[in-house]
């Protein structure tokens, strides 16, 4: 997987870096494992708008992705890596023994022809890259993705291109669980994980080069709040840069929302006593 830069022959090549993934196989998506789905536009059923700067770009059709590995020790094989636009990530498509084919998020390392396979027991040689197991099996310091949070709900961490979960260890009824961000938290152990980290690492080292291929994403420019009129935004006004106004403030939204210091979590979050260690280092109130 390498980054491809361009010869400048038009002013944004110039700037242009993208993602020239050699592992993607195939072209077209599993007709049976795709559906449409109409764009929102971030508005919601009033016609709205409720989540700003999205609107047109290119036509999507949503892959289902097999986030519960629910076929149990039926090996299945790779039979393509894929693209998927709605995702950072590339997908595999793997084909079961017994005729079913599914989506699944692709390991770095994993290529066509691979064998994996889902269980509920495993010995020291099944832990390969692509191959999903309860946490309670997985030997410590491996590196995870696509975690569950709750048994039987399907993964939810670990989703993202280039990002890996690390299993500290199980111990107490419960698995310690390194994210990447640094968080350290408690996971119930029959929580399934597949084994790998998420391939497609340089996607965030692209430059897109130009506003319109931002575009091209469904992304809407965006109009900073300290540009704008006192009557448009609590950052707005000012003659040029002042101390009353045009952004010496607290940076906050259209609304007044603090958007910078301002923690958003809830402190009464049932979650909040399975966190060991905060992003930043620092340990939830009450644990020494």
């Amino acid at each position: 997987m390498a980054l491809k830069s361009f010869r400048p022959l038009t002013p944004s090549q110039r700037f242009t870096t993208l993602n020239k993934d050699e592992t993607i196989t195939a072209k077209r998506p599993e007709r049976a494992l795709v559906y449409s789905q109409s764009k929102s536009g971030g508005r919601n059923v009033y016609g709205r708008i409720t989540s700003r700067r999205r609107g047109g770009g290119h036509k999507r059709l949503h892959r289902i992705v097999d986030f519960k590995r629910n076929i149990l020790d039926i090996p299945a094989k790779v039979q393509a890596i894929e693209y998927d636009p709605n995702r950072s990530a590339r997908l595999a498509l793997v084909a079961y023994a017994n005729g079913e084919k599914r989506y699944i998020i692709a390991p770095l390392g994993l290529k066509i022809g691979d064998t994996i396979v889902t269980s509920n027991k495993a010995t020291t040689n099944d832990f390969i890259i692509g191959n999903n197991f309860p946490l309670e099996l997985i030997p410590p310091s491996t590196k995870l993705n696509c975690v569950e949070l709750v048994p039987g709900r399907g993964a939810q961490m670990g989703r993202t291109a280039g990002t890996y979960i690390e299993l500290i260890n199980v111990e107490n009824g419960s698995a310690q669980l390194k994210m990447p961000s640094g968080e350290v938290r408690l996971v119930n152990p029959k929580c399934r994980a597949t084994i790998g980290e998420v391939g497609n690492g340089d996607h965030m080292n692209q430059s897109l080069g130009k506003a319109g291929r931002n575009r091209w994403l469904g992304k809407r420019p965006r109009q900073r709040g300290v540009a704008m009129n006192p009557v448009d935004h609590p950052n707005g006004g000012g003659q040029g840069k002042s101390k009353g106004g045009g952004g010496r403030q607290h940076l906050v939204s259209p609304w007044g929302q603090l958007a910078k210091g301002f923690p958003t979590r809830k402190r009464s979050k049932l979650s909040n006593s399975q966190i060991l260690v905060r992003h930043n280092g620092r340990k939830p109130r009450g644990k020494k």
